[in-house]
């Protein structure tokens, strides 16, 4: 049987950018969030249980970092761990998306407790993580890739929230503002890497089995904050 021919470079981007059907901006809740829907308590419990994400992802790229023996590509890559963690002179995502969380009515004590963090979020964010630890960096960058859709979804917040939540402070918003950048930034380096080293037809079958399991992490996230919030069945409510 004749191997099967591999996508040309821009077949394969073409290929990735697809999977945005898959993206969780098209999640019910997330449809809700961006339309009004959403009561405080679920916008609080998305921020609360979303941090979880945020504080996750520089570890996710210390890994990346660790496991990676390209000079050029670490001095890349440590840029994303500055913009999370931050560092003099910029405060950083994580406290960006604390201050949003603040803005929506919770408190700085209660968000870094994690204490309303759903075990679901919490299984789904650690999958993650221990995947970028224990795979080659190149599939790691490769599940970063969800970014690819994420300007679109900072954007969306950013139109919609203060006409359908005036009640959240605008200061909030300064993560959603950075993150449009930053993303785009981001997103041109994996991609990179990515069309490079997923060459072979197998290859890139399996970059884009990567980029749905990074893709179902994002919308198993929202699925346990539906049943907590939207339905009222929190984890052990029948306990």
């Amino acid at each position: 049987m004749a191997e099967q021919q591999a996508w040309t470079r821009e077949q394969f981007a073409e290929q990735l950018l697809a999977k945005e059907q898959y993206y969780h901006i098209h999640h019910p809740f997330h449809v809700r969030m961006n339309s009004g829907q959403c009561s405080k308590e679920e916008i609080r419990g998305w921020v609360a249980n979303r941090y979880y994400y945020q504080i996750k992802i520089p570890i996710k790229d210390a890994n990346i970092l660790a496991n990676t023996p390209d000079k050029s590509v670490r001095q890349l890559w440590l840029q994303r761990l500055l913009d999370h963690d931050g560092c003099p002179g910029d405060e950083g995502g994580i406290e960006a998306w604390i201050r949003l969380g603040e803005s929506v009515g919770l408190s700085r004590a209660e968000i870094v407790s994690e204490q309303h963090v759903l075990p679901g979020v919490r299984f789904a964010v650690d999958a993650y993580v221990n995947f970028a630890r224990r795979a080659s960096w190149q599939d790691a960058v490769c599940s970063s890739l969800t970014e690819l859709f994420a300007p679109t979804i900072h954007q969306k917040r950013l139109n919609s929230w203060p006409q359908h939540y005036p009640w959240i402070d605008s200061e909030g918003y300064g993560y959603f503002q950075k993150r449009l950048s930053e993303a785009r930034r981001d997103v041109e380096h994996g991609l990179e890497v990515t069309l490079d080293h997923f060459t072979g037809y197998q290859q890139q079958q399996d970059a884009l089995s990567i980029l749905q399991f990074k893709l179902d992490i994002l919308w198993t996230m929202l699925d346990a904050m539906t049943m907590a919030y939207e339905y009222q069945r929190p984890p052990y409510h029948c306990c």
